[in-house]
């Protein structure tokens, strides 16, 4: 019931540390995966380190950005494999220049990073959607999950552009899903997860001071978290896998929230 082993999974931002825990974990449990990234180095060591783990891979190295280069890669896919299964929307992520310090006015804000930050968050999970959904859509059959954030629940301070394109996210994922049924049936799935707070390299700087002591932001993100700790990245594999398994194939246009209860909690 829960398992995804066969499926052709395509994985964007593979290159990263989210895509590459969740390309891992898919290889392990059996998937054929499509590792896509813009990053030909991040590309090159991320297929050489599930290939050793025995897995079915390749690498396609992908724009999410570019529709005509997302359309070579689906038909990569499908000369290749002859389908494409599961789509894992993990491109995207924030920069400095769309971050405010914690006394810096929005007026202030890098216009220019603000713009990349919506396109590779909210554009950068539209476009594969549109290109690796048609093909789920001949099908009639297919999952794809999208990444929203916290952010989409309540406001969080500092991160306007990344706060802005994750709620459209969730919205997309909402709108997507139902697109798809009413015209493809109920094979075609779309599903997002909702990352509470992990410790990465983009948000290292903003939760961990230099001397490894957590920051006044980490403190906050803890006092709202029950659980009181951060999330460890692995901790995001079972949910995704149970999304694009057998077992949910009642679940569309869901976004599920893996926070240790940050979003449920009034901080009361």
């Amino acid at each position: 019931m829960f398992s995804i082993a066969g499926k052709v999974a395509v994985i964007t931002g593979a290159g990263g540390v989210l895509g590459g825990s969740l390309a891992k974990s898919f290889v392990e449990a059996g998937a054929k995966v499509v590792a896509v990234d813009i990053r030909q180095e991040q590309l090159d060591a991320r297929v050489a380190e599930l290939k050793a783990l025995g897995g079915e891979v390749i690498g396609v190295l992908g724009n999410v950005l570019d529709i005509d280069n997302l359309k070579q890669v689906a038909q990569t896919i499908v000369d290749q494999w002859g389908r494409i299964d599961i789509l894992l929307n993990v491109a995207g992520g924030n920069m400095p220049g769309a971050t405010l310090e914690p006394t810096q006015p929005i007026f202030d804000m890098k216009i220019a990073d603000w713009e990349k930050v919506v396109d590779v968050n909210l554009n950068g999970t539209v476009f594969p959607s549109m290109v690796f959904g048609e093909v789920m859509a001949r099908q009639k059959e297919g999952s794809i999950i999208n990444i929203s954030s916290m952010a989409a629940y309540s406001a969080i301070t500092r991160v306007p552009g990344y706060s802005a394109a994750k709620t459209a996210v969730a919205n997309f994922t909402q709108w997507l899903a139902s697109e798809f049924a009413l015209k493809y049936g109920d094979g075609v799935r779309v599903n997002a997860i909702a990352p509470g707070f992990f410790i990465g390299d983009q948000n290292r700087r903003v939760l961990i001071n230099p001397d490894g002591s957590l920051t006044e932001r980490s403190e906050k993100v803890l006092a709202k978290t029950p659980m009181k700790r951060f999330g460890d990245i692995t901790e995001l594999n079972g949910a995704v896998q149970f999304l694009c398994s057998p077992a949910a194939s009642f679940i569309t246009g869901a976004m599920l929230p893996i926070d240790g209860g940050f979003s449920a909690f009034s901080g009361v």
